[in-house]
Formats: structure tokens, sequence, C-alpha cells
């Protein structure tokens, strides 16, 4: 199987979609293109792929409604901008979904939202629950309140930090280029679609050059950074022409449209790496004989009645260590409890969890995913 007909199991997608496809180079939102982007991506979630939209167009879609023609330079303007721009995006989204029977719902992120480990966990459990209830997330900055700068960086790095997030399968970028050439196809008529490559391959540094548009503030070098970073979490990247007609459907078919960026791992092998590189624990949870066998023979998940003792002052999401009652080392992962938490309901049921602390965050105190065997 080619790894462009892969792309037909991908059950979970993050796709990001440019300023300039969305507003029509500034003449406010194009609603026509817009609704069949919906149109495609509604066909896709009957077929069972949960979907992620990460929408540019705030800011665009504000200085239109403003009346300015340059984007201006001052942060409250472009925060303004985006509040007023904000509306009609997301008011856009929903109707369109709408005609499908499709909900949506508006997630806006900061910076400090993602790279805080509580709140990252908690934007996490809610953007999976939006998925589990078959609802589209659509996500942006929220440009509104940011204080350092207007952006994460780009609306291409905050596509491929959400896909981490709700570890997707792919990251599709939907630009107004039709993929990445290996000469700027503006200046050499002869340029090349690059078609299929890793993503870590440095040869496609020097062919990304070149920068955005008037309203975008992303170029090719961003969106091949953000393929960069998906695939940290083993994930895919397909960049490719928003205005192919078909293109989101024809993609998920296996069609050769676009540069497909690939990552040298799978997702769940990037995934262990990843919590492999983490050397530092914040505590010890003392596991009882059962959880231990369960866990080193069965691959399965850290209950809280498996836990016998707890020591260390950790939060939730940080790195704990796993020991078996003679104090040997036998697995380590991201906890889903605070320690205190985690003391309160060490050896009792799941079920039990929500009557002990008025709350459930996850069942597993550690998730298999989340956990490797030492």
């Amino acid at each position: 199987m080619t790894q462009r007909a892969q792309l037909h199991q991908a059950r979970r997608l993050v796709v990001k979609i440019g300023s300039a496809l969305l507003t029509n180079d500034g003449r406010g939102l194009d609603v026509a293109a817009l609704g069949l982007w919906v149109d495609q991506m509604a066909a896709l979630v009957k077929q069972g792929v949960e979907l992620v939209v990460v929408s540019s167009g705030s800011v665009a879609e504000g200085m239109s409604r403003l009346g300015w023609k340059k984007r201006p330079e001052q942060l409250h303007e472009l925060q303004a901008a985006a509040a007023v721009g904000q509306m009609g995006l997301v008011q856009t989204w929903e109707a369109e979904f709408k005609r499908h029977g499709i909900h949506t719902a508006q997630i806006l992120l900061t910076h400090d939202d993602l790279s805080d480990r509580k709140r990252y966990l908690n934007g996490r459990s809610t953007l999976r629950a939006l998925l589990d209830f078959g609802v589209v997330p659509i996500v942006n900055e929220n440009d509104t309140v940011v204080t350092d700068e207007i952006r994460f960086g780009d609306n291409d790095t905050l596509g491929a930090l959400v896909t981490n997030v709700v570890e997707a399968d792919g990251l599709i970028i939907l630009t107004d280029q039709l993929g990445l050439f290996d000469k700027d196809p503006r200046k050499n008529p002869d340029a090349s679609l690059v078609t299929e490559r890793l993503a870590s391959d440095r040869e496609l540094d020097a062919m990304a050059g070149g920068g955005a548009g008037v309203l975008g503030r992303g170029g090719m070098q961003t969106k091949l950074r953000a393929a960069r970073l998906a695939a940290r979490s083993g994930a895919f990247t397909v960049i490719a022409g928003g205005r192919i007609e078909g293109v989101l459907t024809r993609l998920w078919q296996g069609d050769v449209l676009g540069t497909l960026l690939l990552p040298e791992q799978g997702r769940i092998a990037a995934r262990k790496q990843w919590l492999a590189s983490h050397l530092q624990t914040r505590g010890k949870l003392t596991l009882d004989d059962g959880a231990v066998k369960v866990l080193r023979q069965g691959g399965r998940s850290l209950l809280p009645v498996g836990v016998k003792g707890v020591v260390g002052q950790f939060r939730r999401g940080e790195m704990v260590s796993c020991v078996d009652q003679k104090g040997i080392e036998v697995a380590r992962g991201l906890v889903n409890y605070d320690a205190g938490e985690a003391g309160a309901i060490a050896g009792r049921s799941s079920s039990s969890i929500t009557e002990i602390l008025g709350y459930i965050s996850d069942e597993e105190m550690i998730h298999r995913d989340n956990m490797i065997i030492v």
C-alpha cells in the first residue's frame, strides 16, 4: 500500500485553512469557498473521520468589516480587528456546518494554554470530548488577549500544535499554492512539485523560501516547520492548494495532490520516544503486585486501584515513576491527577473517583499511551 493510499486510513485530521483562501484576498469572507470545504469535511465526518479546523481569517475579516485596506501594525488595532472579525468567522463556520446537521464549537487558544501543562491537558480533554460528541472544533488563536505578539508565530504552527494535542493522524494545510516546489514557481516556470518527502529532509529548507501575502503571516517555511512539529507525534502533513476541486475528499481517497511530508516513525512509536526523553520524574507511585503484572504483561493502563502509595509533589501531566513494593522501577508516565488527588484515590476503584474528588478527569491514573515500561 502506498503512503498516499494510507491517508484513507486516517481517522482524525486537523485541517488548517489560510487567510488568503478564506477571505478572498481581503474582500471579506469567501462564504462560497468556505461552504465547499465544509461540504467535503461533512462527507469525511460521515465516513467516520474526526475533524478539527484551524481557521485563519479573523484579523482579515475584521479589516474588511472595518474598511481597512492595510494590515495594522499596532497591537491594539490588530486585537480590535481580530475581535470584530472573529464574530463573522465563527458565525459562517457554524452556519455552513449546520447545513449538514453537524455542530461546531469555538476554541480560542493562547501560547500559555499549550505551554502550561495543566492547561494543555484541560484543553486536550475538552477537544477530545468534543470529537467524541461528533462536534467539529473551530480553533483560532485568542488574538484579542495576547500581550507579547498577536500570533503563535502563525496558524500553521498552531495547526501543528493542535495536531499534537489531539494526537491526530495528520495535518492538512490548505494554501493558495499547490504545494512545495523545488524552486519558486512564480520565478521559475520549470519548477517541479515535491509530491512526497520525509518532513525531516533538510534539502527541503532551501526549497521553502518566500514569504506570505498581505493578509497571511506564514509562508512555505512556516508550513515546513509545522510539518516537522506534527511529525514529532508521528503525524503526516499535506500542503495542498485549497482551490483544487474536491481537495479534501480527494486527498483522503489517496489522490496525489500537493506535498505529503511524512514522519520518520509511527504515531505511537514517536510518542513513546518523546516520553522516554523525559528523564526527570516529579514523584513516585508504588504499585501492588497485580498492577505490576498487568503493566508488564498486558500493556494496560494504570488504574487507581493498583496504586498503594504516592510520594512527591507533582501536578497533573507531569512525569512520575511507578515502582513495585521493593522499590524497583517498573514504568514511568504522565499522571492524570495532582499528587493530593492521586493520594486520595489510590487503592480505590475508578467508579469512586467522582465521589471522592467531586469530579473525574480520567478513569486511569496513567493511560497506557502516556506510559513507557522500563
